[in-house]
């Protein structure tokens, strides 16, 4: 039972970081040109932000993991 609380909570992190990263690139480069109708940007380069937001979040899980396992943080 308590591998299971564990795992669940790397998940729960790993996916709170990634959306944290994710949002936090969202406005990256967004004065580029835009639909003059809708005033979306013509390409917002989602791909590449979310790739980002993935090696950011892949860093800070392995910090995080990295204190759990040396029990700075208890769980």
């Amino acid at each position: 039972m308590n591998c299971l609380v564990h795992g669940v909570v790397l998940f729960g992190a790993f996916a709170i970081l990634w959306f944290l990263a994710l949002f936090c690139l969202l406005p990256v480069g967004m004065d580029a040109e835009s639909d003059a109708q809708s005033g979306a940007p013509l390409s917002p380069g989602l791909r590449r932000k979310a790739l980002i937001a993935l090696a950011i979040a892949i860093v800070l899980w392995i910090v995080f993991y990295a204190l759990i396992q040396t029990h700075v943080i208890d769980l």
